[in-house]
């Protein structure tokens, strides 16, 4: 009788872990789509809001019940903002607003600053956000993940002994904020990781780590060898 029941109460508990192992899987599946489908909803929605308050009319015409029709009249105005800016008198344009700008005491402060970093991080030619390092903070034997913004330049470098390296440090979960170190570049480690999988890496709060390319380079290097020998012999 005894042996009954505790073979009646294997068989629920293995029917509960399957059953709670189902309801993860399917969690782990559905999350990151509703996720995806939530957010990407939201910024439309948030884009479609602000089209509707610039635009005069444009809620209750017949454009305005269609989702993301906003976010393509947004892409299509700064497009032509781009055009017109390219010419002469878009210049003319930009640059007496800018005079204007900078007589403004706080404005010109918040203006120059945004349109500095803008330039910086939109430029082909620059190298900001494109290197992951590894920085040795806030003391020896603690490592934190970096992001190499640029060289220091200026009177930073004058002050400084060495060349020396801009990192962003970011903070988890939140990678927008952080704060600036100037490193020695002998100091820092570059990582093989792009900053798309270092940024997953911080966010996550190291749960999610991207895999060794090395590692994964050589063993497939060694699987063709190994195959190669095989088929010699």
């Amino acid at each position: 009788m005894n042996e009954n029941l505790q073979e009646t109460e294997i068989v629920k508990r293995g029917f509960f872990a399957r059953v709670r192992g189902w309801f993860f899987t399917g969690l782990l599946v559905t999350a990151p789509v509703l996720l995806t489908v939530y957010i990407t909803w939201a910024t439309i929605k948030l884009i479609d809001g602000q089209a509707s308050r610039l635009l005069p009319g444009f809620e209750k015409s017949v454009f305005g019940d269609i989702p993301g029709v906003g976010l393509i009249f947004g892409v299509l105005i700064i497009t032509v903002i781009g055009a017109i800016a390219a010419g002469f008198l878009g210049r003319w344009v930009i640059r007496f607003g800018e005079a204007i700008l900078n007589q403004m005491p706080v404005v010109r402060t918040i203006y120059n600053a945004t349109k500095q970093i803008l330039e910086t991080v939109i430029s082909t030619q620059s190298d900001a956000f494109r290197e992951v390092v590894l920085v040795e903070y806030p003391r020896r034997g603690l490592w934190v993940i970096g992001f190499v913004t640029g060289i220091t330049k200026a009177e930073t470098a004058r002050r400084l002994v060495g060349t020396n390296v801009n990192v962003f440090i970011p903070t988890t979960p939140n990678p927008t904020s952080g704060f600036l170190l100037f490193c020695p570049k002998k100091d820092l480690i570059y990582m093989d990781m792009n900053v798309e999988e270092a940024v997953k890496l911080v966010v996550s709060g190291g749960i999610i780590t991207p895999p060794d390319r090395l590692a994964t380079t050589s063993s497939a290097r060694k699987k063709v060898k190994s195959r190669g020998a095989t088929k010699k012999s």
